[in-house]
């Protein structure tokens, strides 16, 4: 790593912790415990392996159906498993994945605001939106949708849990009387009314308003449809892309259209999807991939950043891109949680801090501290 100064930028980083890594074939890995992969306990101890590193969130993917592989592709819940977690963890954000597909705007922002409250304002919401017949089969409510109806219709899900989050007023909780019965102000806790066109929100929240006030949310863009959504709605872009200048023009792109929309485009944050084998070297760290890749025949082509080398190969492309304008940050995903995140947190990020381009402690309480995102005012629950 160039330098030893303290340069005007930092770094955010997350990391994925679906599956037992981002590889497919990761879960066949003889350090992987397949027989784990449903094990909350494994789940609370890569968790505390992030937090030691001090990296701003984890995130958990979610699936309606079983993916379909050799291996066991079942999925926990991830907004259950992240209210789990949450007294389990101190600093990091936990951001699971919640789809706006098959499921109503009240169960969403009530799901969500529990784990903001549960970890003390650590909650992010990664918006998920399902187009597969198996998903919809699965739920069996309706056929499957065109993508682009997808994202339509999260764009207005995202909307009304907004709304639902801002139905308590500020300090509604505290007004308990007794004499009375009444546990909370009635005219503090606001009825949402929203006719969409997907659905109808006619109801009071009935989950106090986040610690956060609004918990970051996460959006991947895949589409100009999910860059569209990514730029009026998210406070965390996920981007894809393996070539720094591509990354530089995309996320100017995106702070651009954010201030067309009235935006501040310094409260989007970008991340560029990382998937990371790290090794003791070059070599090792391509033989342990082709070893996963030979077990499963599958070949990875991840059609964003990947990183085959050694711990500071890896921190020196995370200076050169955030140097360059190219990222905020980095959602690494390891090809191997077994391994590959201890490699991250225990080589990768102690170079980053003494480039100084890596926090040393956390910045608050809040996943918004973490992320440099100020705390949203108290709006009426009417505006979305």
């Amino acid at each position: 790593m160039p330098g030893t100064t303290t340069p005007p930028y930092r770094v955010h980083l997350g990391v994925d912790l679906t599956d037992a890594g981002a590889h497919p074939a990761a879960w066949s890995t003889a350090g992987a415990r397949t027989q784990r992969l449903f094990d909350a306990r494994r789940l609370v101890e890569l968790v505390a392996t992030a937090e030691r590193g001090l990296l701003d969130l984890v995130t958990l993917d979610d699936a309606f159906s079983p993916q379909h592989g050799r291996g066991a592709r079942g999925r926990l819940d991830a907004a259950l498993v992240a209210s789990r977690l949450a007294p389990r963890s101190v600093g990091i954000g936990l951001v699971p994945t919640v789809s706006t597909t098959h499921a109503e705007p009240f169960h969403v922002s009530r799901a969500l605001a529990t784990i903001d409250h549960v970890s003390n304002g650590r909650a992010g919401w990664q918006v998920g939106w399902s187009t597969t017949p198996a998903d919809a089969a699965a739920s069996g409510r309706r056929g499957p949708q065109r993508a682009a109806d997808g994202v339509a219709e999260a764009a207005e899900v995202v909307g009304a849990v907004a709304c639902l989050w801002e139905g308590w007023e500020d300090g509604a909780t505290r007004t308990r009387d007794v004499a009375s019965g009444r546990s909370r102000d009635r005219e503090a806790v606001h009825r949402v009314d929203r006719d969409g066109i997907r659905f109808v929100v006619d109801e009071a929240p009935t989950v106090p308003r986040p610690p956060q006030g609004r918990p970051p949310v996460v959006v991947r863009v895949t589409s100009p449809e999910s860059e569209d959504l990514a730029v009026r709605r998210a406070d965390v872009v996920r981007v894809r892309t393996s070539s720094r200048d591509e990354a530089v023009a995309l996320r100017e792109r995106l702070r651009s259209a954010a201030a067309d929309v009235g935006r501040r485009p310094d409260d989007l944050r970008v991340l560029v999807d990382a998937y990371v084998v790290v090794g003791q070297d070059r070599a090792s760290a391509q033989a342990r991939l082709d070893l996963i890749e030979d077990l499963e025949g599958v070949s990875w082509d991840t059609g964003s950043l990947t990183h085959v080398g050694t711990a500071r190969d890896l921190a020196a492309t995370v200076e050169d891109w955030t140097v360059a304008g190219a990222a905020d940050g980095f959602l690494l995903r390891p090809s191997s949680l077994s391994t590959d995140l201890d490699a991250v947190v225990q080589r990768v990020v102690p170079l980053l801090q003494r480039a100084g381009l890596f926090r040393t402690e956390y910045p608050g309480t809040t996943l918004r501290e973490t992320l440099g995102l100020a705390g949203p005012a108290h709006r009426s629950a009417a505006i979305a």
